[in-house]
């Protein structure tokens, strides 16, 4: 059994999550992070006990990914639930008047933003277990789809709201950074042979061993970024996806992924621009692979075209 939670309590001893949650002064017992992990990896494979083997087997990544996406969307949703809490702490924090009834409500709002938060990263523990079940047993990676005046006195709850609200940029920026050197990829989404997978893999395989610490950025473009979204998962390698925006750049849209790609800063680009069934003039370059090649030669950043070698 847990202590109850007080502002004071000592959480040097529990993990990051447990250290939150009795931070949050509720009476209530939070589940463990360790629980909540258990919960995910059991939700899945119960799942795919149920279906591996049958009938549905042929749809088994439909019904893993459904699940998967339904704990998403959870998550999400709680992320909102957090951010609207977070609003009504910041304007709190914008209009507080120094009044006992304006610290009392500054308080109110800083639990009730701290408590939605740990609610959404409860259910991503969840979420993240039943991914890892997913792909031990079907060989497949998931990842999510495509956020009057003031008294001169500053009062304890002030300052908690302030190092509240920071403490949240400071987590996201920390979850969204790269962690490491970035390697950009682009591949022509006809590259599906063989040869082209297995060189595909020599290419990642060497800039990992380059870069041990690579984080690997790709636009999510079917064929040879596909097989590499595969590659980073068995090799827990971070990965970003700068998603073309059709929508709102058109045709262009693939050539902008390269501006955000680059903009990345990445210390080498791999380019599969052809598949190399046949030979590399078999088919037509990819033009998108060929303007990163491009981009990043004007900017000095090491370039390997993927061909029938492995890079030296």
């Amino acid at each position: 059994m847990r202590p109850t939670r007080h502002s004071f309590l000592d959480t040097a001893d529990l993990d990051a999550f447990d250290a939150r949650t009795a931070a949050l002064e509720d009476p209530r017992p939070h589940p463990t992070e360790a629980a909540l992990t258990q919960l995910g990896a059991a939700i899945m494979s119960e799942t795919l006990d149920l279906v591996l083997g049958t009938a549905l087997e042929d749809h088994v990544r439909t019904v893993g990914e459904a699940l998967l996406g339904g704990l998403h969307t959870g998550v999400q949703r709680l992320d909102r639930e957090a951010d609207r809490a977070r609003d009504v702490l910041a304007a709190g924090l914008r209009d507080f008047d120094g009044s006992e009834v304006a610290d009392v409500d500054l308080q109110s709002a800083r639990q009730a933003a701290e408590a939605a938060d740990v609610a959404a990263m409860a259910l991503a523990y969840v979420r993240d277990a039943a991914a890892e079940a997913y792909g031990a047993a079907t060989g497949e990676v998931w990842s999510p789809w495509r956020t009057g005046g003031r008294p001169l006195r500053t009062t304890a709850a002030e300052i908690e709201a302030r190092e509240a609200l920071r403490a949240v940029r400071e987590r996201r920026l920390s979850a969204c950074a790269p962690g490491g050197p970035v390697v950009a990829l682009r591949g022509a989404p006809s590259a599906v042979a063989e040869a082209d997978g297995m060189r595909l893999f020599d290419a990642l395989n060497w800039a990992r061993g380059q870069w041990p610490g690579m984080a690997l950025a790709i636009t999510g473009a079917a064929g040879p970024e596909r097989l590499a979204r595969s590659w980073a998962g068995q090799k827990g390698v971070r990965l970003i996806v700068a998603r073309p925006d059709f929508a709102r750049h058109g045709r262009a849209a693939p050539f902008r992924a390269n501006d955000e790609l680059m903009a990345l800063e990445p210390v080498c680009v791999l380019a599969l621009t052809a598949t190399l069934d046949g030979g590399e003039a078999a088919g037509r370059p990819f033009g998108p692979a060929l303007g990163l090649l491009q981009q990043a030669r004007a900017r000095g950043v090491r370039c390997v075209r993927i061909g029938r070698k492995p890079p030296a």
